[in-house]
């Protein structure tokens, strides 16, 4: 409890939060959960990207992280441009505003330091390094919590994530190829920690054990154009991942097995329409999933995975389900390497149908076992979460300082 006499501590929550990522979401609802048990005394708030969503749904205040709002559309006439321009100076100083007012901030997981997708340095990267930087301006606390990082070759890019790391007072990742990457991009990375993902520290329900004949199928999809070096070859890419997912999904259907189709972001929604079309069959439908618990719920109902999306992996891996991964990334490899699984990866980007089923079958055969294996990984996870919020708490949280540093900042 706060005594009569002390400020609560301001806490602020920063990233592409209400999206329509539900990865991105399920790591603001751990943070959350862990600030509301430990911390319910601190006043939390957000800077994201669907601050209406946020407040809807976490019933925290939120702010848009970007004053322009076409901040993620190609800008192709001049209005647009310089509408675009002109957001990155007031979002300087909007940031910088917003930061003063906290005593910490924490980003929650998420790829903030990786550009395994397309991204452009002046989006999401920049707004990174201004709030990395206003943290250190004003002295407050800046937490990068589990957060996936990777190599980039674009220097402008590269140049404001490793600002940013620095910049920060506290650093985790969610794999060990991530923090690799950061030392090899220049960051010192001795004190830095290497936890699970936030995802695991979430309730899930445990899926069932299968009994007779083999059950439903989950595959999880993603518009999927490879990463941020591929752009030139985005199309090419995305056809072949979507002809041979199309092409597995149609040879689940011939040996008679239910398909689930599973997504993990708003984006995903036409490749879905896509496989319905080119598969017309009533064994394959689409699931709409709301949040990380409706597609765990989703996950836990059928026999076996095959999934891209990060956080589809993590949703099956979590609830125990064998699970076959399409990866596009070092980080989907370690995540599986990490639950027992690291012999079940195919590359997303040269799917093929054949080498697929051939995996998908094996996985199958070593059902039961994998699923003991899951249980007891994901027991190791929550415990190393567990830790990961006690230094946090170390971190982030000294008792002593936060009546005077908030005194300091609202002083005239």
């Amino acid at each position: 409890m706060t005594s009569a006499d002390e400020t609560p501590v301001r806490v602020g929550i920063f990233g592409l939060l209400g999206s329509g990522n539900l990865g991105n979401d399920g790591s603001l609802e751990a943070v959350l959960g862990y600030l509301r048990a430990e911390h319910p005394e601190a006043v939390l708030d957000a800077l994201c990207g669907g601050p209406e969503a946020v407040t809807t749904r976490f019933g925290i205040p939120a702010t848009r992280l970007h004053w322009y709002r076409g901040e993620y559309r190609t800008a192709s006439r001049a209005g647009a441009i310089v509408a675009k321009g002109l957001g990155k100076l007031v979002d300087a100083v909007r940031t910088a505003a917003w930061v003063r007012r906290h005593d910490v901030v924490i980003v929650p997981g998420m790829g903030v330091l990786e550009a395994t997708l397309p991204l452009r340095p002046w989006g999401f990267p920049y707004a990174l390094f201004l709030l990395c930087a206003s943290g250190r301006l004003f002295g407050t606390r800046v937490a990068l919590v589990s957060v996936g990082a990777a190599p980039i070759g674009n220097r402008p890019t590269r140049a404001l994530v490793r600002w940013s790391a620095r910049l920060a007072a506290y650093r985790s990742y969610r794999d060990t190829p991530s923090r690799d990457a950061m030392r090899a991009m220049g960051v010192d990375t001795t004190r830095d920690e290497v936890y699970p993902d936030l995802t695991f520290s979430l309730p899930t329900l445990r899926a069932s054990t299968p009994s007779g004949p083999p059950g439903p199928v989950g595959v999880g999809v993603m518009d999927f154009h490879g990463g941020n070096d591929d752009r030139a070859r985005a199309e090419e890419i995305h056809r072949r991942y979507l002809d041979g997912t199309i092409g597995f999904v149609r040879a689940l259907v011939e040996d008679g097995r239910p398909v689930r189709l599973l997504s993990g972001d708003e984006v995903d929604t036409p490749v879905v329409a896509a496989i319905l079309d080119a598969v017309d069959s009533p064994l394959v439908t689409g699931a709409e999933a709301a949040s990380l618990a409706d597609l765990m719920k989703e996950m836990a109902a059928v026999d076996t995975v095959v999934a891209t999306r990060y956080h589809n992996l993590i949703c099956a891996l979590k609830v125990g389900t064998p699970t076959l991964a399409l990866t596009y990334a070092a980080k989907s490899d370690a995540l599986m390497a990490q639950m027992g699984l690291g012999t079940y990866c195919h590359p997303a980007h040269e799917v093929d149908a054949d080498r697929l089923l051939e995996q998908f079958r094996a996985l199958e055969q070593r059902s039961a076992e994998l699923r003991r294996t899951l249980t007891e990984r994901n027991l190791v996870a929550v415990r190393q979460l567990q830790y990961q919020f006690s230094a946090l708490d170390s971190a982030l949280f000294p008792a002593a300082d936060h009546a005077h540093t908030h005194a300091m900042r609202e002083a005239p």
